[in-house]
Formats: structure tokens, C-alpha cells, sequence
């Protein structure tokens, strides 16, 4: 925790203050060198140091109610009040001599010395956090953009001409004999349509992920009929709400490769929303006794995203029966 008080730098600037609170004060008559090194400097690293901390842990935090200019104020007038507390204990046991001699004067000197000092580290504070901001941001977006063509490569091990295969689907449900087939290819084209335009994106909204999965879902169930059995439940209050494109159609596809499924043994999917909000993707367990190795790349691929787009986790749950993914339903 402390890591993020750059409490080094911190130590630096609270020296570097308290040598120049000293000089005004060298070679005034009745000073005492040891008393100066013993007590002011005490005192005024203490105080910018303090300072250092209070700041930090207003700019760090979040405060309900609070805007970024309140905090600002609050910051500065608790740091200036107690640098200020910090002098007053400073002339109650008089451990230095008075530079004007004036206690009225010295006290409008402290007050305003305080307030100089916290001003200025706090806007030395909020400058290194905006720069450290800057910075993360920019990482996690080139970690993002790295986790977005994985996620392609997931689905796109090879891709064809899109104009080609466009036009080869076209031409396909032309000559279809039947309305099945006509429907299959028309699936199938929406498939692919999606699959190509999801990484202009790094989120998707869950209607257009529902949209996807119908179509992804109608080519799964025309190969494997009644052995697969799928139910969707998602209100139309959940539809406006986003997730990282192509984690549904990942977890299905993760399902499918690691359960048995057979007429005796169908695979039973659902997905569903809860109250949090999130997307459960709920599939029953049936390993196979020997499956294809996995990588783990899938679902890898689905918790880096969704650290880097909100640093938001996916649970997931494994028993006897069930095995479950639940995705936070994120806002754009």
C-alpha cells in the first residue's frame, strides 16, 4: 500500500524544505546551531512530511459525495492545520528563538508558510499521480489491444477472403433446395459477419452477444440435435449492458470440447442473468474420459480482458454436476 506514497521522494522534498526553513534562521543572535539541528528540523520535515501523507491519501482514495476540487480543500486545509498544530507546539516549548520577535507576525508567517507548503506538495502529488495515471493507461490499453487478437486468433485460425466467402454464402442459399439449408447458410453468414467485425470493439453489447450466440447456437444444434440442449434467460433490462465480444461464444465452445455429449448423455447449457448484474454461463459436468489437450487459453483470455477493461473477476465454479462461469455485465 504504501508503495503508491513515494515515500522516498517524499523524504526528499521534507529535507529539502527543512534545510531551507533553516537558513533565514543561521546566524541570528542568540541561536543555538544545535538547537536548530535538534528541534526546527525536526519539526519542519515532520511537518512537510505529513503533509507528503495527508495528500496522498485524499488524491489515492475516493470519498462518496466528493469531487476531486472538494477533496482538493479538504486535503489542504487538514494538511495546513496540522502543519500549523506542529508550530504551535514548536513556540509553546520555545525551542527557537522568534525571527521578528512579533508572535503575532510569526503566527501569520507559520499560517501562510503552511499553506505555501501544502499547496505546493500537493499539486508536486497530484501532477506524479496524473503522470502515473497516464502511464497505466497506456499499458493497459497495449495489454488490451494484445488480449483483443488473441481473442481473434481464439476464433480465426484461418480466414478467407470476407468478400469471397460473403459471396460464396450468397450464392449457396440461392441454389439451397430447401428452407433448412437456406436457414443454415444464412446462420452461418452471420456467424462469420460477427466474427470479422468484433475486434473494432473491445466491449459488446450483451443484446448483440445474445444476437450472436442464436446464430453460433442454430449451427451447434444442427450437428449435434438432442444431444445438446441449450436455454437462454436474459431480460431486456440486462440487453444494454456490455462484456468483452466473444466470451459467450468461447465458454460454449469450451463446454462442448470438454463434456461428453451423446443422446444418452445430452450437454445441458444455460445462460442467464442475476440481480448483481451478471452473465451466468452454467453447463452440466460430464468429462470426457480422454479429451484433446487444452491450453487454457479460453478462459485466460476472457479474465485478462475483463482486468484490463474494468478490473472486474469472473468467478468460476466447478462440482460434481455443474461447472460455471459468471460474468460481470459491465456499463459502456
Amino acid at each position: 500500500m504504501f508503495k503508491a506514497y513515494q515515500i522516498k521522494l517524499g523524504i526528499f522534498l521534507s529535507l529539502v524544505f527543512a534545510v531551507i526553513g533553516i537558513l533565514p534562521r543561521l546566524g541570528h543572535p542568540g541561536f543555538n546551531q544545535l538547537e536548530l539541528i535538534g528541534n526546527f528540523l525536526f519539526f519542519s520535515f515532520i511537518n512537510v512530511f505529513t503533509c507528503w501523507f495527508i495528500h496522498h491519501y485524499f488524491i489515492l482514495h475516493s470519498f462518496k459525495n466528493f469531487g476531486n476540487v472538494t477533496k482538493g480543500v479538504i486535503s489542504n486545509i487538514i494538511a495546513i492545520c496540522t502543519v500549523s498544530f506542529f508550530d504551535y507546539l514548536l513556540n509553546l516549548f520555545n525551542t527557537m528563538p522568534s525571527l521578528s520577535n512579533d508572535r503575532t507576525r510569526d503566527v501569520f508567517f507559520n499560517l501562510t508558510g503552511s499553506a505555501f507548503i501544502s499547496v505546493f506538495i500537493y499539486i508536486i502529488i497530484h501532477n506524479i499521480q496524473i503522470n502515473i495515471t497516464l502511464q497505466k493507461s497506456r499499458l493497459e490499453n497495449g495489454l488490451l489491444k494484445q488480449a483483443q487478437l488473441r481473442a481473434q486468433l481464439l476464433s480465426l485460425q484461418q480466414q478467407v477472403s470476407p468478400h469471397f466467402l460473403f459471396n460464396s454464402l450468397s450464392t449457396l442459399k440461392t441454389i439451397a433446395p430447401d428452407h433448412e439449408t437456406k436457414t443454415y447458410v444464412i446462420q452461418l453468414a452471420n456467424v462469420y459477419r460477427y466474427l470479422l467485425n468484433f475486434n473494432e470493439h473491445h466491449l459488446a453489447s450483451v443484446k448483440d452477444e445474445i444476437a450472436f450466440m442464436k446464430s453460433y447456437l442454430y449451427i451447434l444444434q444442427e450437428r449435434f440435435e438432442h444431444a445438446l440442449q441449450i436455454s437462454i434467460n436474459v431480460p431486456d433490462e440486462f440487453l444494454s449492458y456490455y462484456i468483452p465480444p466473444l466470451s459467450l461464444q468461447l465458454l460454449i465452445e469450451n463446454a462442448i470440447k470438454h463434456n461428453i455429449i451423446s443422446p444418452e448423455q445430452p450437454l445441458h447449457i444455460r445462460i442467464y442473468t442475476d440481480q448483481t448484474p451478471a452473465l451466468t454461463i452454467e453447463n452440466s459436468y460430464q468429462p470426457k474420459i480422454s479429451v484433446e489437450e487444452s491450453t487454457g487459453k479460453g478462459l485466460q483470455n476472457i479474465k485478462d480482458r475483463y482486468q484490463l477493461l474494468s478490473g472486474k473477476q469472473i468467478e468460476v465454479y466447478n462440482d460434481d454436476d455443474l461447472f460455471t462461469v459468471t460474468l460481470p455485465l459491465l456499463l459502456s
